[in-house]
């Protein structure tokens, strides 16, 4: 989202009481970008941006600058590129067993293959997730762009050297006049259902290959971490998905919850 006075891009934009307007931190105040509201009165609230990564439902009073035309930013493809690449890098340090694996005799020669199978399998399962947020959204008419957190990407590096990791590496903020409940639920449920599809098209890659072969890894690693990006964010829980979810339907929230839960338990059982 770019400040309306000077054009800078900011994750977090701060939004004027007196006029909406969404500024940066240095443009934040009416007398720093010029405001046109009515000093005189007394101010309105007006809510924070909404996001599908955020404490709050609320949305804008006014709608963020858009790049009409441009499915993606440059700052967009800067960001998904980063975070792409750091959660391949943190899974294939963890795949590898973190600090204790790679400091033994662990065949560093494969790599390149496990950092491959990484960004197949996670990052495009996370990035798919992410976009599939921005699109819903953007088919009801709302802005929605991508950025990285980078705390979250440096969280998910130092985590994966203990062989296990916490990630968080960014979100897709969404903004927009009267966003209801059904379509926030809607704009969340897209990305855990977006991770079963894929898990689905890895599935067949697990079934026709020896577990021990690159692809065989490719079908179970892909399977097995699609099916828990799903499930863990339907936990009905702040600020992830399944909190939106619940918001809208608590029926269609089990509808998904409940059969995610089944399938992780019987796959967990049978690997």
């Amino acid at each position: 989202m770019k400040c309306e006075y000077c054009g800078r891009d900011e994750s977090l934009p701060f939004v004027c009481n007196y006029c909406g307007g969404a500024f940066c931190p240095d443009h934040r105040l009416p007398e720093a970008h010029a405001c046109k509201g009515d000093l005189s009165q007394r101010r309105m609230i007006t809510p924070p941006p909404q996001t599908t990564f955020s404490w709050s439902d609320s949305s804008l009073a006014q709608e963020p600058p858009h790049e009409m035309g441009k499915p993606f930013s440059g700052v967009e493809i800067r960001d998904i590129a980063i975070a792409w690449v750091g959660l391949g890098t943190a899974f294939t340090i963890a795949l590898f067993g973190g600090v204790f694996g790679l400091g033994s005799n662990a065949d560093l020669g494969s790599a390149p293959l496990v950092f491959g199978i990484a960004l197949v399998t996670v990052g495009s399962g996370f990035v798919l997730h992410e976009l599939s947020h921005k699109f819903t959204a953007q088919s009801y008419g709302y802005w929605a762009e991508f950025r990285m957190w980078p705390f979250g990407l440096v969280l998910a590096l130092a985590t994966s050297f203990i062989g296990f990791i916490f990630a968080a590496p960014g979100a897709t903020y969404i903004s927009g006049t009267n966003i209801t409940p059904a379509e926030n639920g809607k704009i969340s449920l897209a990305g855990p259902l977006t991770n079963v599809g894929v898990a689905i098209a890895f599935f067949p890659f697990a079934l026709a290959f020896p577990s021990s072969s690159a692809f065989g890894e490719l079908g179970i690693i892909g399977t097995q971490i699609n099916i828990f990006l799903a499930l863990f964010n339907m936990l009905p829980v702040m600020p992830l998905d399944g909190a939106k979810v619940w918001r809208w339907s608590k029926l269609r929230w089990a509808a998904v919850f409940v059969p995610l839960l089944v399938v992780f338990a019987l796959w967990i059982g049978i690997i």
